[in-house]
């Protein structure tokens, strides 16, 4: 059974997240001029928007997959919620990297760093919890 306190740190989570996803989305109006008035040819001054709202729309749909985890533990492992915290890590070191200390990085690690802990804290699944399948694979009960 999974404790209130990851329950949490993924509800916080996803709260962050949310925040976050909207306050890029929002900087992407004060982006656009900066964009249309650089001499990036089309192709990549178009790219730069879509990956812009890439980065928005991501923090939402990961926003809701912590909030749904929070509400329904039983639905994930602690392999997947470990592994869904190194989305927000993987941004926060490519932010560190090409554009250096900047609170988004900051937000973003503090995001992954609170969905990871909440990761560690789930319960192992046990060998019981499993069946063999008629094709010999592992189902989870």
């Amino acid at each position: 059974m999974v404790t209130r306190a990851p329950r949490f740190l993924l509800a916080l989570s996803s709260l962050l997240l949310v925040v976050g996803g909207l306050a890029h989305a929002a900087a992407f109006r004060r982006a656009l001029p900066v964009i249309s008035t650089s001499d990036l040819p089309p192709f990549f001054g178009n790219s730069f928007k879509a990956l812009w709202l890439a980065d928005s729309a991501t923090m939402f749909i990961l926003a809701a997959a912590f909030g749904l985890i929070a509400a329904r533990p039983s639905a994930v492992t602690r392999p997947v919620v470990m592994f869904l915290a190194l989305i927000p890590a993987a941004t926060a070191t490519l932010i560190y990297v090409f554009v250096g200390s900047f609170s988004a990085g900051h937000l973003l690690l503090a995001i992954a760093a609170t969905a990871f802990l909440a990761g560690l804290q789930f319960p192992p699944r046990q060998e019981s919890e499993y069946r063999m399948s008629i094709s010999g694979g592992l189902v989870r009960l």
